[in-house]
């Protein structure tokens, strides 16, 4: 637990994910939330609205101002991530960027801080300098990867040689008035860092980071054990994409959109349907209560007809060919790289803040009698019509024909909580009332530090027992 007179800082808050969860694990609102991004400090706000907010940049807000002579129980930093992840490929990054990490060492140095908790991508431990490759544009020096990540657990620790080559990025980071000497000598933190995933501690996501604690108290680090687990494990089972839908969000037809679906959509959606519904030992069969938004009537020799979920059956025939009204079946499709997508009982892969590239397919089936399913299914699905049958699926012993496909793309509000948000968390609107696009949302979103990875860290390394250890 805290100590008294302690407080709480969130650096890089963003929307709010690592407050959340330190929230959620402290059972007290965070005191201080700083970001340069004036929708993201509105999000935050609405949602913690107890605490102190920065509108700024982070090196314009001053440590010792901020805290105004109270200790820092607990630091939170997530600083931006792009300029080191691997999404961002070959392209040129931003060495400025690369180095907003420096804050941490500005605040253990000016205030005092106990713990402190950084949060990155997994290429954060490759951190060195860059080289510029043409006016203006830099990229990382692969012959000196991880040399300032390096330098930088140095600081934290035992010190820094005066001779490190990571000297000059230091001193243009820091300023002309920073205290070195207490770089030279160390800051006297324990260090340690690992990789975890947000599935392990309850977030339906596989979502991969790098996390650092530091702590210069005498207590233990305490890394959590993981709650939930695969099939077998002894935990918890992993919470999955099947439990952030909305099921009675409705989804389009593939087929006979005025603006048609891009090539590679429909051959990924081939592929998705082929490895999750056709060949799939166990496809993921919509549940019963799911209020899906439309049903599929195939009808002998008439067309099929698709209607809505919440008004009366169509009539009923007797002895139709082919049976009446569709099971559903649903699995997920990822528009990015060359991922097709998994399946809706996998928990959701990570979310990016780079637009939404995550959405779900529908596949509509009826019983099955005939014998003739149509065309390979690694080619893009041809038009269904009621004689050219392109799906056959076994569920359960029992053969059923896909009729139709549907797809639309996850909602701001599932994939918040594919993120491990809260219900309720106040995405949609700013504090004055207007309404956010979806664009806003989702880059809030991907940003996001996953609430139950923070609290996870948070309960293991300020909870009661540390109070104990440090006593002691």
């Amino acid at each position: 637990m805290l100590l008294p007179g302690e407080i709480v800082v969130d650096n890089f808050a963003g929307g709010g994910g690592a407050s959340t969860g330190m929230e959620m694990g402290l059972n007290r609102h965070v005191d201080v939330a700083i970001n340069h991004d004036p929708p993201a400090i509105d999000m935050h706000k609405m949602n913690h609205p107890e605490t102190k907010h920065y509108c700024e940049s982070v090196w314009d807000v001053d440590p010792v101002e901020a805290c105004a002579g109270r200790p820092v129980g607990l630091a939170w930093f997530s600083p931006d991530c792009k300029h080191f992840s691997k999404a961002k490929g070959g392209r040129p990054v931003d060495k400025n960027i690369r180095g907003l990490a420096w804050v941490t060492i500005r605040w253990a140095a000016l205030v005092p801080v106990r713990i402190l908790m950084l949060e990155n991508v997994e290429e954060f431990m490759s951190w060195g300098p860059c080289v510029e490759v043409s006016p203006g544009k830099f990229k990382p020096c692969p012959e000196r990867s991880g040399e300032t990540f390096d330098a930088f657990i140095k600081v934290l620790t035992t010190g820094l040689n005066p001779e490190h080559p990571a000297w000059p990025e230091i001193y243009d980071a820091l300023g002309d008035h920073f205290p070195y000497h207490m770089i030279e000598s160390g800051l006297g933190y324990e260090v340690e860092f690992r990789t975890l995933s947000a599935c392990d501690y309850g977030a339906p996501t596989t979502r991969k980071r790098f996390f650092m604690i530091a702590r210069n108290d005498g207590a233990p680090i305490q890394w959590p054990e993981p709650t939930h687990g695969p099939e077998g494990s002894g935990l918890q089972p992993y919470r999955t994409a099947a439990d952030i839908i909305d099921w009675s969000i409705p989804v389009k037809s593939i087929f006979g959109r005025k603006r048609p679906l891009a090539e590679n959509t429909m051959k990924r959606i081939a592929k998705g349907i082929q490895k999750f519904v056709v060949e799939a030992e166990n496809p993921f069969v919509v549940p019963e209560a799911a209020n899906i938004p439309f049903i599929t009537e195939h009808a002998n020799a008439s067309s099929q007809r698709n209607m809505p979920a919440d008004e009366p059956l169509r009539t009923i025939c007797a002895q139709v060919k082919g049976g009446h009204f569709a099971v559903v079946t649903s699995s997920m499709i990822k528009l990015r790289g060359s991922n097709i997508g998994h399946g809706t009982d996998e928990p959701v892969h990570t979310i990016s803040a780079g637009g939404n590239h995550i959405g779900e397919l529908r596949a509509f089936l009826i019983k099955y009698y005939g014998t003739n399913y149509g065309h390979a299914m690694n080619e893009p699905v041809q038009t269904i019509t009621t004689k050219h049958r392109f799906g056959l699926v076994t569920i359960l012993g029992e053969d059923y024909q896909i009729v139709d496909i549907g797809m639309r793309m996850l909602e701001p509000h599932e994939l918040f909580a594919a993120q491990g948000f809260p219900e309720g968390y106040q995405i949609s609107h700013s504090s004055t009332g207007k309404k956010l696009s979806k664009a806003s949302q989702v880059a809030r979103c991907g940003n996001a530090v996953c609430p139950p990875v923070a609290q996870a860290l948070v309960e293991a390394n300020i909870g009661s027992n540390q109070l104990n250890e440090i006593a002691a």
